[in-house]
């Protein structure tokens, strides 16, 4: 089975299914067109499937004159029909993945996008989950759904969790560009997985499964957040001690290990690194660990 798939994935005629079209799917899709693979960026959101289909890019990074070219090609196709991302041979989930009320991870939209997924789930697909979540997601909430259809993961289809990793306003740093980690504790499903990866990227670390990968999302998300936070408030203490901060971490840089620079600023933003704390904080409650640094 993993033959026929990995066939279609190396000669680019297999149709990728990216579900989620934000700031990471879009770009990812039109990464993938730029592969030679046929996409399906599909949305519920009528007004970003419209937007798309008009040539109106909406999410930093994503030109119009590419977009428009993938649009003439005919093998870039956005659709809010959910139904024909099921016929495709790898679906990719870049779901939302925010906090509730009570700062409580909310997979609401994975959940349903899994249940409806299950009702098409076929045999010799690959799903991954590329959505930043805490260590046991895919394993504990998106596997039993999509094996509700009947199949097994490992078995029937394969399933992979790879976070993604895309660097919104730098020019020199596209999602091509970047190394992707890629986790599944079944042999058959990570290799099919990587497989499909290194079509795009430049390389792939695979790990041993998806928890770990769930990890490395959020250890490279809170080691960025407390880092930030610690040079926020070591240039306030250096202001009131008449010490150039700029300066004192420039000079500290050339130490040639021990030390990462990061610069003062506003603060962290985006959609994860200020989320990404209350995930694991979340998560390490319910294993009876309480997080007090994060």
């Amino acid at each position: 089975m993993s033959r026929n798939l990995l066939g279609l994935i190396e000669s680019r005629q297999a149709q990728v299914a990216v579900v989620g079209c934000g700031y990471v799917g879009l770009p990812l899709a039109l990464t993938l067109w730029r592969a030679g693979f046929r996409v399906l960026a599909v949305d519920i959101d009528r007004q970003k499937v419209a937007a798309l289909r008009a040539c109106r890019p909406y999410v930093w990074g994503v030109e119009e004159p590419e977009l428009k070219q993938a649009l003439d090609s005919g093998d870039f196709v956005p659709t809010e029909y959910a139904d024909e991302a099921a016929k495709s041979d790898v679906v990719l989930l870049c779901l939302p993945t925010p906090l509730d009320e009570n700062n409580i991870p909310d997979l609401s939209a994975l959940r349903e996008t899994a249940e409806w997924l299950a009702q098409h789930l076929r045999r010799g697909q690959l799903v991954v989950l590329e959505s930043t979540t805490y260590p046991g997601t895919t394993e504990e909430v998106l596997r039993p759904i999509l094996e509700r259809s009947g199949l097994v993961a490992g078995r029937d289809f394969y399933l992979a969790y790879a976070p993604h990793r895309y660097d919104p306003g730098s020019e020199g740093r596209r999602i091509g560009d970047i190394p992707r980690v890629v986790g599944e504790g079944g042999e058959a499903s990570l290799e099919v997985a990587a497989a499909f990866y290194e079509t795009f990227t430049p390389q792939v670390v695979r790990v041993s499964n998806t928890q770990t990968a769930e990890a490395v999302k959020m250890l490279e998300n809170i080691f960025r957040a407390v880092n930030i936070a610690l040079v926020n408030e070591l240039k306030e203490v250096f202001l009131k001690l008449g010490v150039d901060t700029y300066e004192a971490i420039e000079a500290a840089a050339t130490k040639p290990f021990g030390f990462m620079k990061f610069l003062p600023g506003p603060g962290f933003g985006g959609h994860c690194v200020p989320v990404d704390p209350f995930y694991v904080a979340w998560r390490a409650k319910q294993v009876g660990v309480e997080c007090d640094f994060v």
